[in-house]
């Protein structure tokens, strides 16, 4: 699990990308001004933060600045501000990464993923709730008030890859070739049984059809 501080004055956003973000096992730090933003990097061990520009108080860019005077967290820029200039600006003061608004929250999980990775601080395997049902990733286990569920570690593995993939529909052969790897003997509709256990055995509602193509995890607002 990593530790995201999101620097963001407007409110809403703010919110959409925290919630957005915590379901993947992130811990997520709001902050809504450079002071505060500065306050918090300070006073917690962050692992990544993404950063608007245009804030109250103390500038995003002078944000990056100080952190950089003794920091080398991965820094994600997401700003409306789209200009070369403010970009070079971003790079030259050590951003790893430049996103613009409107941005895909999808693409910002990406990325964000993806700066984890390189850093080495690429969430591990973790537990989640899905409404009373508890499931371990790392022990390969799932629970209830009732006590433990009987599932099979590739049911766990294939729920990961789709909380992995939150919102991005996985075709059976790519769902087969990850799980399974791409010379193994099986054919794609066993995709569907495990997703059919996986579903009644956890109570899930969160795995949806795209019919024709494969499934996704989707949790609505």
């Amino acid at each position: 699990m990593a530790t995201l501080l999101i620097v963001e004055d407007d409110r809403k956003t703010n919110d959409a990308m925290c919630e957005y973000l915590k379901p993947a096992g992130h811990r997520v730090i709001p902050a809504y001004d450079g002071g505060e933003a500065l306050q918090l990097f300070h006073e917690n061990s962050i692992d990544l933060v993404v950063l608007d520009i245009m804030l109250p108080h103390i500038s995003g860019l002078s944000v990056l600045h100080e952190i950089r005077r003794t920091s080398i967290t991965p820094v994600l820029i997401l700003t409306a501000i789209e200009d070369e200039y403010t970009q070079i600006m971003s790079f030259d003061e050590q951003a790893d990464d430049y996103m613009t608004k409107p941005f895909s929250m999808v693409l910002l999980g990406k990325r964000i993923t993806a700066l984890l990775r390189r850093s080495g601080q690429a969430p591990q395997p973790r537990t989640m709730a899905f409404g009373d049902v508890t499931v371990d990733f790392s022990g390969y286990t799932a629970s209830d008030s009732a006590g433990k569920i009987d599932i099979m570690p590739k049911e766990i593995d294939l729920l990961r890859l789709l909380v992995e993939h939150r919102g991005l529909v996985l075709t059976r052969s790519q769902i087969l070739d990850e799980l399974w790897g791409a010379d193994y003997p099986i054919i794609d509709r066993t995709v569907d049984t495990y997703i059919k256990n996986i579903r009644k055995k956890l109570r899930l509602d969160c795995i949806v059809t795209v019919k024709g193509i494969g499934y996704k995890y989707e949790v609505q607002p």
